[in-house]
């Protein structure tokens, strides 16, 4: 402000009084903002929901201010004999308004810094919410594997399978146990998921023998990808519950992933019963599994996902599931050697 009334006055800088007027004046000037200053604060913590109240209010305090300032700056550079009221209302009436801006400019930042800061903690409620859920929805599904692994248990040991029921409830062992050394993240790439999912398939094949194979045929863009944690698992569960135990002699599970420009594709395709008479296939959709990968989507994309089934000519069904492709950052562990 200084420098700009210097500029502005270069054309009377020969008057010393002019010089003089403008240092004392951009000082006592800059002295009344530091003293408006914690007013604007007292004012703007009681009243800062009312804007058009504010703004009254630093009118007021500006007026008096710039009064005062200008009353100051006249009577010590021309003295009381050569007070100039002409001088004194034209230059009062500009630092009313230069402190007014200035206290308007302190309101906004004030009101910027709370609105940010509201905004702040109602994002990380959100994400403490969607977390929450997302972390029920997990939970959900633990028990529910659970209990149709538990289920195959008791059925292998009813046919006197030992060794077989041993081996799962070792293989039981190793998914749970690395469900819960993974209970922190949300996203894991795909790698990872399908490390579990071939364990989960390891069980399946231990209790249904040579009835069932697998193909899995997933790229290598496509493994980088970041997934939901247990995505698969449920429509996995689905294809060998719903499509490969309802046929009689040999199923196929085939688990196809490929990055499409930046959407993930992977596509669970399992033999089956043809459509006209797989009614409990066409039920599974609403059970617990496909509704909880729904929900799950959902909280994590909004809409920006699709997972579709479809049942081809030749029997059994296959799930399309559509993601937004978000490649995994992977942390590289630095060794220090002493």
């Amino acid at each position: 402000m200084y420098v700009l009334l210097i500029v502005a006055a270069l054309p009377h800088l020969s008057e010393q009084a002019i010089l003089s007027y403008n240092t004392v004046g951009c000082a006592m000037c800059f002295c009344a903002s530091l003293l408006l200053r914690p007013i604007c604060r007292g004012v703007y913590e009681r009243w800062f929901g009312n804007w058009v109240l504010l703004e009254a209010l630093a009118f007021a305090l500006s007026l008096v201010g710039g009064t005062i300032v200008t009353l100051c700056c006249q009577l010590v550079v021309f003295g009381v004999r050569n007070f100039r009221w002409s001088n004194w209302f034209l230059s009062g009436v500009q630092l009313s308004l230069i402190l007014f801006l200035w206290c308007s400019l302190y309101f906004s930042v004030k009101q910027w810094k709370r609105i940010s800061q509201e905004l702040e903690r109602s994002h990380k409620a959100e994400d403490e919410v969607r977390e929450s859920r997302l972390s029920a929805l997990q939970y959900q599904l633990n028990p529910h594997f659970l209990f149709n692994a538990l289920n195959a248990v008791s059925t292998l040991i009813l046919e006197r399978r030992a060794d077989d029921a041993t081996e799962m409830i070792s293989q039981i062992c190793d998914v749970l146990r690395t469900s819960l050394a993974s209970a922190g993240p949300s996203l894991i790439s795909l790698s990872e998921e399908m490390s579990v999912i071939e364990k989960y398939l390891a069980i399946e094949q231990i209790c249904m023998g040579p009835r069932l194979s697998i193909s899995l045929s997933i790229d290598d863009d496509a493994m980088e990808a970041q997934v939901p944690m247990k995505i698969l698992q449920p429509l996995i569960e689905n294809a060998v519950k719903h499509g490969i135990s309802r046929i009689p002699g040999e199923g196929r599970i085939t688990i196809h992933g490929y990055r499409d420009r930046d959407r993930l594709k992977v596509l669970v395709t399992n033999t089956g019963e043809e459509r006209e008479t797989s009614g409990a296939a066409e039920a599974g959709v609403a059970g617990i599994g496909l509704t909880n990968t729904r929900q799950r989507l959902n909280t994590l994309y909004g809409s920006d996902f699709t997972l579709s089934l479809s049942w081809p000519q030749e029997g059994g069904c296959q799930v399309s599931l559509d993601l937004p492709y978000q490649r995994t950052v992977r942390e590289e562990s630095t060794l220090c050697e002493c």
